[in-house]
């Protein structure tokens, strides 16, 4: 973080695109804004840049109230940017009693970056919505960075291999902003590549580009899939009444493992009169863990993901242990995507409602539901389980 020396520099220094200066204490558009367009760095500066709330256009301090509202609200802002930046929000107190809350914000590995589904960026003192030329920049940036797996080229695959419909119809409509969609005139691969769907320099999909709309992705990837069984005992022994894979895309499959969790997982009994029906289950928790594998899965291995339903719980499996720099004694307080690429378009469908959150959400839902408390397996390097215990009804 930067020093207090280092701070008093930046508050006497003209307005540059590493630094802008506000007295706002409610405007987050303009928070947001800003920090994705740091997190972005278009200059390539390989700094961070700093939104300096409290301070006047002069570098004089205003005098606001800083609490921990606001820090929160500024924080919770990391949510809303996809994929999230590194953002570190201090309060700095002068002897006069004046302060000033610095967020300090971290140069993307991944961009571009989206906020409100605008990828925003520094046009000098100010930030403004990015052109094609500026996308075109960001994500020649980007493929100078080592790469996730979700990122990399599926080098086999072509264009016809996905499914533009889907990409067109469904996804971008979540992620682009309607008037800047309408005037998009790019090519379709540089619509995909500007979401990292597609690799303008080898010219084929990306591996997220094949997981999200590919025509047949395990084609490419054998395993990438979800097999749900029913046994009708306790465990993988005894006989099972129901088996179901779930292929294809995850733009279509994700919603219909959510429909599949509501109609045929989540149990609802009758109470007597006057009470509330009782589940079995809560849906969000096991949609949200069942989710978690599908992001979290490492796809370089040849494991699909197993969803087993037994008459006294549910046990959800995917290869892949902890991501660094999450660490069993740090979970789930601590996160981290092995797939950011699929984990922010799972977001960006709604699939998942905040990053890092979806543990815990589930953990809160199952202890809400009257559920024993979830067990976790979070101490192989090679693979993550959990098991949701069943609500006796």
């Amino acid at each position: 973080m930067i020093s207090q020396e280092e701070l008093d520099k930046l508050l006497v220094e003209m307005e540059t695109s590493r630094v802008e200066r506000t007295v706002s204490t409610n405007n987050t558009k303009k928070f947001g804004e800003a920090i994705c367009a740091f997190a972005n760095d278009l200059p390539n500066y390989g700094k961070p840049g700093y939104l300096i709330i409290g301070a006047n256009d002069d570098g004089s301090i205003a005098g606001i109230e800083i609490n921990e509202k606001l820090i929160q609200r500024v924080a919770a802002l990391r949510d809303d940017i996809v994929p999230p930046p590194t953002i570190i929000p201090e309060i700095f107190t002068y002897p006069d009693g004046k302060e000033l809350l610095v967020v300090e914000v971290q140069p993307s590995s991944q961009p571009p970056v989206r906020y409100n589904d605008k990828v925003c960026v520094r046009i000098g003192p100010r930030s403004g919505v990015a052109n094609v030329e500026d996308e075109r920049v960001l994500m020649e940036k980007r493929s100078s960075f080592t790469r996730s797996f979700d990122a990399r080229p599926c080098r086999e695959s072509t264009l016809n291999d996905l499914s533009i419909n889907i990409f067109k119809l469904v996804y971008l409509p979540t992620v682009v902003d309607a008037e800047v969609l309408e005037s998009d005139d790019r090519k379709i691969e540089e619509q995909l590549a500007s979401l990292r769907f597609y690799d303008l320099k080898a010219d084929c999909p990306t591996y997220a580009g094949i997981l999200m709309f590919g025509n047949n992705p395990t084609h490419y990837l054998p395993e990438a899939y979800v097999q749900y069984v029913r046994f009708t005992g306790e465990d993988e022994v005894s006989a099972f009444d129901i088996e179901r894979d779930f292929l294809g895309d995850l733009t279509t499959q994700m919603r219909e493992m959510s429909n599949f969790i509501k109609s045929q997982i989540v149990k609802k009994t009758l109470p007597d009169l006057g009470e509330k029906y009782q589940a079995s289950y809560p849906a969000s928790a096991v949609q949200e863990l069942l989710y978690n594998a599908v992001i979290h899965r490492n796809y370089e291995t040849n494991t699909f993901v197993k969803f087993y339903e037994f008459s006294d719980k549910i046990l959800i499996s995917n290869s892949g242990g902890l991501h660094v720099p999450a660490r069993p004694e740090n979970f789930p307080n601590e996160n981290a995507y092995r797939n950011p690429i699929l984990a922010g378009a799972a977001k960006n469908l709604g699939f998942v409602n905040k990053f890092n959150r979806g543990v815990k959400r589930a953990i809160a839902a199952l202890a809400e539901n009257g559920n024993p408390e979830p067990k976790f397996t979070v101490d192989q390097p090679a693979s993550f389980e959990v098991i949701i215990y069943k609500k006796q009804i």
